[in-house]
């Protein structure tokens, strides 16, 4: 019984497992910024973080592990995140938020002229995540 009870005390400081892709998931908003939703899911030892826009839009997702990031095929600017893994070139305005920040993981989002966002997503170590995740040309 004791075991069952730890169990449970672990659970519930754990991040939610599922609701990525979703408008307004069952997670805590963890942004850091008032102008962004940013929701945090785990899963084996995987962390993945969704960016929303103030209106519910999903607009970027990926995974974390290990220091390694993965771009997930999720919201309407999926194509406009670069990772050190997925290096892009930078175009457009740079100018943003960090919407998301801890030990491992550091957020930046751009909104561009277009209505479109591009996300820089790096280390938590690094200082600039447009450098850290762009092929400057």
């Amino acid at each position: 019984m004791a075991s069952l009870t730890s169990m449970g005390a672990m659970a519930q400081g754990a991040l939610p497992a599922s609701g990525l892709g979703q408008s307004w998931p069952n997670a805590a908003d963890v942004s850091a910024s008032p102008h962004w939703h940013v929701y945090v899911f785990e899963r084996h030892g995987v962390r993945y973080v969704q960016i929303n826009d103030l209106g519910g839009k999903v607009r970027a997702a990926f995974a974390a592990s290990g220091g390694h990031f993965l771009t997930l095929p999720v919201g309407s600017d999926a194509a406009r995140v670069a990772t050190p893994e997925e290096p892009l070139a930078v175009s457009g305005s740079t100018a943003g938020d960090i919407v998301y920040q801890d030990s491992s993981v550091k957020v930046l989002v751009a909104p561009q002229a277009n209505g479109t966002t591009s996300t820089y997503v790096a280390a938590g170590d690094c200082h600039d995540p447009i450098e850290c995740s762009s092929r400057f040309q």
